[in-house]
C-alpha cells in the first residue's frame, strides 16, 4: 500500500521536502538529481513576489519554504525533492537583500525569504549597469548559483558607507573590496 505522503506530487512534494530538512540548516539540493518532471507555474517577479498560477503566494512561510528547495540549472531555476525537478520562472533574480548590517568588518545582507549573508570572498558584492535604464544593478551572492537584487534603500545605505578608492565608491567587507561604481556615475 502506498502511504499517501508518498503520492504527493507538484507543490504538495516540493513543500513536504523542504519540511524533511534537518534541524534549521537548508535541504541538501546539490545532492538531489531526478528527473526533470516538467514545468510549475510558479514565477518570482522582479520585486519579488512568488507568483503561483497568477496570483500572488500569500504566506511567507510557503514562500521561505519554497526558497530552501530553489536551484539554479544550466537549464534555469527549478524547484528540486528527492523525487521531483520541476523548472520556474524567475524574473531577475531568485532574491532581495532587504536590509543590511554591519557586525565587525563584515557587511551582512538579509534577504527577503530569511537568509542571512555576510559579504566577502565566497559572497561577492557586484554591481552592473542596467542596459535598458543606465542605473545600477546591484546583487549579492547568497548560496550556491543564486543570488539577490539588493534593494534600491540597501544600495543607498552601501553608498553611505563606502570610500573613495581609485576613483570608484568602494565597501569592505571580510577583507574584500567591492567597488559600487565610479564616483559620480549616479551611484552618489
Amino acid at each position: 500500500m502506498v502511504h499517501p505522503a508518498d503520492s504527493k506530487t507538484g507543490l504538495a512534494a516540493v513543500a513536504e521536502a523542504a519540511k524533511q530538512a534537518p534541524g534549521r540548516g537548508l535541504p541538501p539540493v546539490h545532492l538531489w538529481h531526478p528527473e526533470h518532471c516538467g514545468d510549475i507555474d510558479i514565477v518570482i517577479r522582479r520585486d519579488g513576489v512568488w507568483m503561483h498560477e497568477n496570483s500572488p503566494i500569500g504566506r511567507a512561510e510557503l514562500v521561505q519554504l519554497f526558497s530552501t528547495v530553489l536551484r539554479k540549472d544550466a537549464d534555469g531555476y527549478v524547484l528540486v525533492t528527492p523525487g521531483e525537478k520541476l523548472s520556474i520562472r524567475v524574473e531577475d533574480l531568485p532574491f532581495r537583500a532587504v536590509a543590511l548590517a554591519r557586525r565587525g568588518e563584515a557587511l551582512v545582507f538579509a534577504t527577503d525569504v530569511g537568509d542571512e549573508t555576510e559579504a566577502g570572498p565566497d559572497h561577492p558584492i557586484r554591481v552592473e549597469t542596467d542596459p535598458v535604464s543606465g542605473e545600477p544593478s546591484p546583487s549579492v551572492h547568497v548560496r550556491a548559483d543564486l543570488w539577490a537584487r539588493i534593494a534600491r534603500p540597501v544600495f543607498y545605505e552601501l553608498v553611505e558607507m563606502a570610500g573613495v578608492e581609485d576613483g570608484r565608491l568602494t565597501v569592505r567587507s571580510n577583507g574584500e573590496a567591492f567597488a559600487l561604481g565610479p564616483v559620480g556615475a549616479g551611484t552618489e
